[in-house]
């Protein structure tokens, strides 16, 4: 027996003109530390496309988005170590990006699957992007949205910005120690608070989708929430990179790519180098750029926007025939 397979669990129901589409299947990955927990949408004997969320989002993410994709494709969304209804990292240790790319690659030899395709957003998306450098054998179609690759900060600010990190991540891991409860608020409140915290990229309407996973009720304050999410992801570290490195790893990508950029969302780092990164992709016959109106979240808030481009590129690379051989 495989101790690490997919466990399947009850339904969840999305509106949605796409009947293939209307459940997602909750489901649970075993792994060493605990469990992934993640979204299934579509046919069960199709390799998914992988789907990755940002910072301290979760599956819910694409919750809008997946139901007006082909539905000859599997969507499988995950919750992120820490995140949703994902099993937290033990005591005492960090949250790093290299954890992330150990769980895709855990994740694929659980499952026996040779080749894995990608879509994300935000942190997902850069997960994505060094993963697709680092195995590109192993990749066979990424979609990013609106975050390229790693951000580059000036080298006179990382030494404070590590120290910040640590300083901080000692203080959530002793919170989590105690077994405190974290502040809490009414349901409103918390709409209100993610949608801000955001800085309104997430729409109030929308923010339902993530707090399904993402908060739980009070055991102090009957009628009012927490925010679930392990509070050490707040010091996440990403890592630190050089743009040289960066341009290497947009070089080595092979599998067919499409990147998205929500034209009301920052860059998070200097445009020049985002642009340098750009214009490396841009090489490879198989690298896709597109420019969409909208918030970093434009693929929650507003998901038509986004699902034709990403509709035709799934099409493109994983078209119906293929699937049987999957």
């Amino acid at each position: 027996r495989n101790n690490y397979a997919i466990q399947h669990m009850e339904f969840s129901q999305t509106t949605s003109s796409n009947d293939i589409l209307q459940k997602a299947e909750e489901v649970k990955i075993n792994v060493p530390w605990g469990h992934i927990a993640g979204k299934w949408w579509g046919p069960k004997h199709i390799r998914p496309i992988v789907c990755l969320h940002g910072w301290q989002d979760n599956a819910g993410t694409f919750d809008t988005l997946i139901p007006h994709l082909p539905p000859h494709m599997s969507y499988l969304s995950l919750d992120l170590p820490g995140h949703g209804l994902s099993s937290w990292i033990p005591d005492g240790m960090f949250y790093h990006s290299g954890d992330y790319l150990y769980m895709l690659l855990l994740i694929m030899k659980q499952h026996k699957w040779e080749r894995i395709s990608l879509m994300a957003h935000s942190l997902g998306s850069i997960l994505s992007f060094s993963f697709s450098s680092l195995f590109p054998e192993k990749v066979d179609l990424f979609i990013g949205i609106d975050a390229l690759k790693p951000h580059i900060r000036p080298i006179t600010i990382v030494p404070e910005l590590i120290r910040g990190l640590v300083s901080s991540y000692i203080v959530a891991d002793e919170r989590n120690r105690d077994k405190s409860e974290p502040p809490s608020y009414t349901y409103e409140e918390m709409v209100e608070k993610l949608h801000l915290a955001t800085n309104k990229s997430i729409d109030r309407e929308s923010c339902k989708y993530l707090l399904a996973r993402n908060i739980k009720p009070s055991t102090k304050s009957p009628g009012k929430f927490y925010f679930s999410r392990d509070s050490r992801l707040k010091s996440y570290y990403y890592g630190y990179v050089s743009q040289e490195l960066n341009l290497l790893l947009a070089k080595q990508i092979r599998a067919p790519y499409l990147f998205i950029k929500a034209s009301n969302s920052t860059f998070y780092e200097d445009k020049k180098y985002f642009d340098e990164c750009i214009e490396v992709l841009q090489q490879s016959p198989v690298f896709e750029f597109h420019t969409v109106e909208g918030s970093h979240h434009v693929h929650l808030n507003e998901p038509t926007k986004v699902s034709g481009l990403i509709a035709d590129f799934i099409n493109k690379y994983r078209p119906t025939e293929q699937t049987s051989d999957l």
